[in-house]
Parts: C-alpha cells; structure tokens; sequence
C-alpha cells in the first residue's frame, strides 16, 4: 500500500456529505472533511517538536540542589565524587527520557523515533527499562494531533456503523449537542403524547362512555409513543476514543491481551428484535490499537499473542486503520462491522530474545521496514558518571514510591556496590534495574518501619537478606539440610569425590557433589552420567570422556565409567561442571583420592583447557557457606569476582587455565598425583613452567 492513500481509497472513511442531516452534531460545532479523515499508511514523519531539537544532553548529567558538588579528586568513590548528604540533595528530571539509565542507545532510537513516528522492537532481559522507554516516547510525541473518534448510527444498515474522527475535546461536545437535541425532542414527543392520552381518554369518558377503551386507547398510545422514541436515542453518537483530558499522546500498553482488548469488539445483545435491541453503534468497544491512535501501542512478550491477532496486528500497522468487529462467531456481535477506524500508532514490541522465535516474521518485518529493533544492555561499564547516575536512580525510586525515608550517603554506596556484584563481570554496573529498585524499596521499608529519617547502609544490608530471591532461599536451605545430614564433605580425602559448584535461577550457588566410579565393562565401555543432565551437559560428558581416552594408559574401551551428580533435582544445564567431572573420573581411574576442603567449576575444552563460566561470585559464596576452604576457578573469571566482605577471609581462590594446574591442586598423594600430573603435561602439551594454584587470597571485589 503507497504512503499516499487518501480518503478517496478507502470508501469506509467518507465525509461530510455522507452523515445523514439527522445523524450532524450542532452546526455551532462543525465536522469538516479534514477533521473526519486519518491518512493510511506507514507512519508520516511528525512535525519537529521543540522538545526533540536536541536529544545529546538527556540523561548525560546529574543535576544536584545547591550546596552539593561534584569533587574531580573524589571521583573513583561509588557515589562517582558526589558531595552529598542524601537523596534529597539530588534533582530529578522531569521527562522520563530523561531518567533512563545505561541504555544510550535505546534512548538514542526512542528520541529519532519519536521525532520520525518509527516502530521500534527492544530485546532484552526483564527490568532493563523496555516499558520506561515506551512510555517515554508517548511523553515525546506531540499531542496535538490527537483526536477523538465517534461512531454513528447508520440508518442504511445499522450493522455497519459509521466511524468519524475530530480534534481531541470536541467528541465530548458533539455527545452532548446530540443528547440535548434527543432530550429536547423527546420533551416534545412526551408533551404529544398526553395532549393526545388527554383527549382520546376524555371522549371515551364523556362522549362515548366507554371508560374501559378509554384506558386501552391510552395505554396503547403511550407504548406507541415509547417505541418511536427508541430511533430517537440511536442517533446519539458513541464516543469510541476520547483524549479530551489527555496531557501526552497516548500509552497503551496490550501485553497479553486478547483479541477484542486488543483488536477491539463488539458486545453482544441479547434482546435482537422486538424494539428492544441496543443499536450497534453503541455496542462497539475500541481496542488498544484504537486507543493507541496517535500515541504508543506498547507490546510486551511479542511473541505470547496467538498468531491470528499478530497477524491482524500487521494489517492494522500497515493500514492505519481498522474495522472493529466481534470476536465472538457466536456472538450477535459478530454481525456488526464497522468502518475502517483510525489506529495510527507508533508499534513498540518487547521481549526476552526467544521472542523473536515465535514472532509472526511478518509481523516483525512490518516493524524492521518502518522502524528499528534495539537489543537491551545487561550491563555498563562502571564509570564516576555512571556511578553518580545510579545515585540519582535511587533518588528517583525514592520519589516515584513517594513512602520512603531519603537515602543517605551510606545507603547509596551499599545499594551501587550490590548493582557491581549483580553485574557479574568486573568494572561493571548491572542493568536489570527492576530488581535493584526492589531492594530500594525494601531496604526503605524497613527504614520506614523504624521511624527513621532517611534509609542507612544497615537498612540495605537488612533488605539484601530479607529480599533474597526464592532460588537463594532455597539455595540456603539446601545447604542447611546438607550439614543435618552429613552430605557436606569439607575435610579429609576420598577417591572419585569432588564438591562441584553451580547456579540456581541467576543468583544463587550451591554445591553440587560430582561422584566417579569404574567398573569392568560386561561389553563395549561406555560413560554412564545421571543426574537429570540437559543436551550441554550431555555434551560436556563427551568432552570429558575425549580428555580421559587421551591421557590415560589403561585401555577404557573395556570399562564402564559412572558419573553421579548427587541431589541434582532439578538437573543440570550447563557445562560448567566439566572439570569437576574429569577431576572426579581421573581420580577413579588412578586411585587418587580427592581434597575434601576444595570446590570447583569450569568449563573444559576436549584439549583439557579450563574456560570461564558464570555465576563465579554466586559460586565462591556458596563453598564458602558450606564450610569449605578454597575454590578453583577459571583465570578468564577472576575478574568477575565480587563476593561480599563477609567471605572475603573464609576462603582461598585459586585462578586456574588447564587441567593439570586442577589435579596439582585437587589431588591427594604426592608421587602418584606428580606422576599423574607429569604424564597429562607431556601428552597435551599445555604445562605452564610457573606453579599455580597457591593464590595468598581472593581478589578485591572492588
């Protein structure tokens, strides 16, 4: 369809000339063919606003109340060098734009979209500001040209309702024009009718006698009179869309909706004859995309509306406008369509990345040939600016929950130390400021349920304990239930054992036992794991089982090879869990036992080299809470290491980058662990001359 479509290609949209003189509003309010009519088509360029001149400063700076400051020398403390006492000190912008965090990019699209009126599509994890951006972008389209949509009675075939469209404010004026015109003439039908009851009832009683036809002669008049005024409240129109108190173009937000939220419907009547029917027209409810008309039709988890409404979804993007029918086949509604109606909105789809896999792909290419698609940060590198952002971040939960003590100083420090912790990587911020705003939230909570004056750094630590997502909390039960049972090993040495760590949901470590066993083979030998292992798992098996056929001097053709991950219930995902896999099957192999006090994770390559994983703090912490004294980890990871100050003294890491600095580390025995450790030098090739795995302490987690 060509960005030049007019009224004239669309017969549905009509004007002027074709509403019936009954069906006009007051002549004090015209209804020209200019207001009556919406442009299809792809969204047109909007006109330049004052606001949108110049985008490059939003966000940039933190705005401080007098007598704060920011202070170069001080610029490396986690408030990024501000010199404040509290939140209170800290300004909050206005304009929501404003107030988005870490995204440049994404705010950088917003602001060309909305100046453009483009669709735009934003993938990325949940809580990194999809939903803030979108309804930021309503904030920056211009509201004058909003509009209202009517819809009339068609005296032709009042199945197809006429739809007509005027300036935002005057669909309430044209209600209210009809209303007093219907009242004025059903005040002259009533008068009517009994002057005439009067004198048909009079002649019957004092002419003819008859007092009885005199009552049924007037009962029949009254009925006669009520019906007839039924046509004259049909033509009162229905305002479908009203934004006459509308301070932003609109924001709809249609996540799961069904079909008639979404697309619109029509109620279903069930008085259809007899003079008792609601007209159409007065049963048709707008969509969101209707709704949406001028403004952001907001879509999140695209890809969870069924695939007929996505597919409708393209036709009203592509059109700008549509007819609004029931949902329901069965239905009286159903009967009902109207004319085209007006949905000109501006497209912003979000979703986790496997929203795209069930995306109607043409759907998403309606979004990508008129707009954009964006892919949401996770996290930013860890700046003085940014620092000092996240302060005024905090500042703005404060202020958007309107219940909370000021943070201060110390406060604010705690809660940007725990977004560098929830990062996951080193000289970074995490993005995912949903969940941060929750601790926010908490930790004021508790501030506010101790009569305090502003929210401290003891209140956020409270809040970090108390806000525990349910995989911790059960990541420390299991633990618990572990020591009360004696399935915790943390000293001595035992064969074909080794305490593995790993991940529950994004946040929460425990560990996870990994026991080896060799038995002779009854025919081919093969690797046996069980513990719910997922395809990577599986496929981490088979790297493993490369290592070991490689290095080993017994022929492994003729043994069976049993690998348990103990209390594995809900299974195993990933393959981080490879070197303590082949720690555990070597051990067995050659009758080495394992140290008890160490835990490990790390991915492994079929040439025995040790890769990074994630989840490395979450890991660290779990060994440590389980009693044990030290932990092998990637060298690829030392980096990400942010354990918190408690645990700092309790455990050793040590940085590793190949299996044999594993078994030097892990294995009991002196002269066979040497013998071992020599022998897979020379046959990989990858022995490093300085020895490793001796690390004094654990990185700073600054």
């Amino acid at each position: 369809m060509s960005d030049d479509n007019n009224a004239d290609e669309h017969p549905g949209r009509g004007s002027e000339d074709e509403v019936p003189e009954e069906e006009h509003p007051d002549p004090g309010i015209p209804l020209d063919r200019e207001e009556s009519e919406t442009p299809s088509g792809p969204p047109a360029p909007a006109e330049e606003s004052d606001e949108l001149t110049d985008g490059s400063d939003l966000g940039s700076d933190v705005t401080v109340e007098a007598g704060a400051e920011v202070e170069p020398e001080e610029e490396d403390g986690l408030l990024g060098g501000l010199q404040i006492g509290s939140t209170d000190d800290i300004e909050v912008p206005d304009r929501l734009v404003d107030q988005v965090i870490g995204q440049d990019d994404a705010r950088d699209i917003i602001l060309k979209a909305a100046k453009q009126r483009r669709h735009v599509m934003m993938i990325g994890s949940p809580g990194t500001g999809k939903s803030m951006l979108a309804k930021a972008m309503s904030q920056l389209l211009p509201k004058e040209d909003l509009q209202d949509i009517l819809v009339y009675h068609n005296p032709d075939d009042g199945n197809e309702p006429k739809v007509r469209t005027v300036p935002a404010g005057k669909g309430e004026q044209i209600v209210e024009a009809h209303k007093e015109e219907a009242r004025k003439r059903n005040q002259m039908r009533s008068f009517l009718m009994w002057i005439i009851i009067a004198v048909v009832f009079g002649y019957s009683l004092l002419i003819a006698g008859q007092l009885l036809l005199g009552i049924l002669a007037a009962g029949v008049i009254y009925l006669a009179f009520r019906y007839s005024s039924r046509g004259s409240d049909a033509m009162i129109p229905n305002l479908l869309v009203n934004n006459a108190d509308q301070q932003t173009a609109p924001f709809e937000d249609a996540t799961g909706a069904h079909a008639g939220a979404l697309l619109g419907d029509v109620r279903h009547d069930p008085f259809q004859s007899g003079g008792m029917e609601t007209p159409s027209h007065d049963r048709v409810e707008a969509g969101a995309i209707h709704k949406a008309n001028k403004g952001v039709l907001f879509v999140d988890e695209i890809n969870t509306l069924d695939i007929r409404s996505q597919q409708k979804l393209m036709t009203a993007i592509q059109e700008g406008e549509f007819s609004i029918t029931g949902q329901s086949e069965r239905s009286s509604g159903a009967m009902v369509q109207t004319e085209a109606v007006p949905c000109d909105f501006v497209m912003v789809a979000a979703g986790n990345l496997d929203a795209m896999e069930n995306m109607h792909p043409a759907l998403r290419s309606r979004i990508k040939g008129y707009g954009y698609e964006v892919y949401m940060d996770d996290t930013i590198r860890d700046t003085p600016e940014m620092r000092r952002k996240y302060a005024r971040f905090i500042a703005q939960e404060v202020e958007k929950d309107g219940r909370l003590p000021a943070f201060d100083e110390g406060a604010m420090e705690e809660v940007i130390l725990e977004a560098q912790r929830r990062a996951g990587r080193k000289e970074h911020l995490t993005l995912e400021l949903r969940n941060l705003g929750g601790l926010v939230r908490v930790a004021g909570d508790i501030a506010r349920a101790e009569n305090a004056e502003f929210t401290t750094r003891d209140h956020v630590l409270q809040a970090k304990r108390r806000s525990r997502s349910i995989e911790q909390q059960l990541a420390d039960d299991y633990i618990e239930r572990r020591k009360d049972y004696e399935l915790s090993v943390s000293e001595g040495q035992v064969v074909g054992r080794v305490n593995g760590l790993a991940v529950m949901g994004e946040d929460s470590g425990i560990v996870m036992p990994v026991m080896a066993e060799v038995t002779p083979a009854q025919g081919a030998g093969e690797v046996i794991a069980t513990g719910n292992l997922q395809d990577i798992a599986q496929e981490a098996v088979q790297n493993v089982s490369a290592i070991i056929k490689k290095f080993s001097d017994e022929d492994i053709g003729k043994k069976d090879i049993h690998i348990q991950y103990v209390m594995s219930y809900e299974g195993v995902q990933g393959d981080s869990a490879s070197v303590t896999m082949a720690t555990a099957v070597i051990s067995a192999l050659e009758d080495i036992p394992v140290e008890q006090d160490l835990a490990m994770t790390g991915s492994l390559s079929v040439r025995g080299d040790v890769l990074p994983v994630g989840g490395v703090t979450h890991k660290i912490e779990a060994a440590a809470k389980t009693g044990l004294d030290r932990v092998i980890i990637p060298a690829a990871n030392e980096q990400d290491v942010m354990i918190e100050e408690e645990f700092k003294d309790q455990i050793e890491i040590i940085p590793v980058t190949h299996i044999s600095e594993v078994l030097e580390v892990a294995l009991a025995g002196e002269p066979e662990k040497d013998s071992l450790v020599d022998r897979l030098k020379n046959i990989t090739g990858s022995a490093l001359d300085r020895q490793v795995g001796r690390s004094s302490g654990s990185p700073s987690p600054q």
